[in-house]
């Protein structure tokens, strides 16, 4: 559920309007208590305008105590006091509103809904629960399965949330597709906790077929074969990726290179890092073929393919990498030379609190590594797949 919109209470009077013609009461009844609204209504407004929340409550109370009749003027208060954290105190409002009022159905829905909110904002999610799954008509349906999504992934009750994710979509015609994927991830990862590795295999296949763009299955399933010692089998669900969101390579660089060297044929594994590197310049794939080029290759040829890429792209990594094969290559080729000096000041000066990092593009989170959902916002797929650099 959403949080009340505040621009909203400018228009109080046409909602009333609305309200009392659906309940079929009398026009000019309706006009009296319209033009009659209690002058602490307009003072609260111009606070809540000015973004003083704690006067907007006072001026609210003053104004429901005034005109106790008014529902919206109670819904007001008490997305107020949900805004400022004082939950307890919207509980209690909306607990006295459904126990003390004798209120029409469609106006118990309303309070039911704000109650909702409340128990949602406080953490009480099977109180919100409950709420929410009462509220089945066209007015609440949406918002009610939207709560119920968010309660369900907070509590990784990952079927549940698969099912509301499924109803949302079909309801509301937005796609679920890419978090319904990772839910399906989600379970295969509590199967293959509990070593049930048939009904990961099964979810992993259910993510994509839910999603054909879900890398992260493809990950986990080459993850499976390889612990299972099937190596080419590993490769195969990894080099998938490619044809999916080829940006994602660099999470299975090193997987790719352990299980090529288990086949014993690490040359091979290193041709084809050197290929995505060559097609799709991610600085992941670089980073792994460096250390790949290194270990089997020698000093040398890890300083030429270093200074290459510091010649395309200057980066602190890059040089890092470039310094430390020189210290490593101690044949009398390996002094540093006048060109390897300006390329060292040329990517210091570019990349002088260069820092690389994950963020959010939906809310900012910096993270040092991936991470499949957002730990701020837990917005899916969120982090892109390789991290930014960015100056602090």
């Amino acid at each position: 559920m959403m949080e009340f919109e505040y621009w909203w209470l400018l228009t109080l009077p046409l909602f009333f309007t609305l309200g009392w013609m659906a309940a079929r009461v009398d026009i000019k009844q309706l006009l009296s208590e319209s033009t009659t609204l209690p002058a602490a209504y307009f003072k609260g407004l111009n606070f809540v305008i000015s973004d003083q929340p704690q006067k907007a409550i006072e001026a609210f109370t003053d104004a429901v105590q005034v005109n106790s009749s008014s529902l919206e003027l109670h819904f007001a208060l008490g997305s107020l006091f949900r805004r400022t954290g004082e939950v307890d105190r919207a509980i209690h409002l909306h607990l006295d509103l459904l126990d003390n009022r004798e209120l029409a159905e469609p106006q118990k829905r309303a309070v039911k809904a704000e109650l909702a909110q409340d128990y949602l904002k406080a953490g009480l999610y099977d109180r919100a629960e409950e709420l929410f799954k009462t509220l089945d008509d066209n007015r609440y349906r949406q918002p009610a399965l939207r709560a119920l999504l968010e309660i369900y992934v907070r509590e990784r009750e990952w079927a549940k949330a698969i099912e509301i994710a499924t109803e949302l979509e079909r309801l509301s015609g937005v796609p679920f597709r890419k978090e319904i994927g990772q839910y399906y991830c989600e379970l295969a990862l509590t199967s293959l906790l509990a070593a049930d590795m048939q009904s990961a295999g099964h979810e992993l296949s259910l993510a994509l077929d839910a999603n054909k763009n879900c890398v992260r299955a493809n990950v986990m399933l080459g993850d499976i074969e390889a612990d299972a010692g099937a190596n080419l089998a590993a490769i195969s669900y990894w080099k998938r990726i490619e044809f999916q969101q080829p940006e994602y390579l660099g999470l299975v660089a090193a997987k790719l290179l352990k299980s090529y060297r288990a086949l014993k044929k690490l040359e091979d594994g290193i041709a084809q890092l050197n290929e995505y590197a060559s097609t799709y310049k991610l600085a992941s794939l670089l980073t792994a073929l460096y250390e790949a080029t290194l270990a089997e290759q020698g000093a040398e040829n890890a300083a030429k393919l270093a200074r290459n890429e510091l010649i395309r792209k200057p980066s602190l990594q890059t040089l890092d990498q470039l310094l430390q094969a020189r210290a490593m290559d101690e044949s009398p080729r390996s002094q540093v030379n006048e060109q390897d000096l300006q390329l060292m000041q040329q990517t210091v000066r570019n990349a002088i609190g260069n820092r690389r990092a994950y963020f959010c593009d939906q809310c900012g989170f910096r993270a040092k590594q991936y991470h499949w959902q957002c730990p701020a916002c837990n917005a899916w797929e969120s982090l892109p797949a390789e991290p930014n650099e960015a100056i602090n």
